[in-house]
């Protein structure tokens, strides 16, 4: 493999990370993401793992089942997926 072809295969991410999901509430369809940035509904986010990667929209946001309109670094939000997300994945916001 030559090195023009191998930098081809390297995936860039768009947007900047803001988070990583901490745990999953499977059953209920809600990640729980520790923030490294902020973030609000109505901001597009991208979900990234191993076999793990697709966008949506920030329809909600809660911190201690109490819901709110933006969170920042520090927080750990819970939120609803649009699909499958597992532990380790991690958030963009585009």
């Amino acid at each position: 493999m030559t090195k023009e072809h191998m930098s081809e295969d390297v995936t860039k991410i768009e947007g900047e990370k803001i988070g990583i999901v901490s745990h999953i509430f499977g059953q209920i369809g809600v990640a729980v993401i520790d923030l490294e940035g902020i973030l609000k509904v109505g901001d597009k986010i991208r979900f990234v793992g191993a076999t793990t990667d697709f966008e949506q929209e920030v329809n909600s946001i809660q911190i201690d089942k109490e819901p709110v309109n933006e969170a920042g670094k520090g927080k750990s939000i819970g939120m609803k997926v649009s699909e499958k997300v597992r532990v380790g994945d991690e958030v963009y916001k585009l």
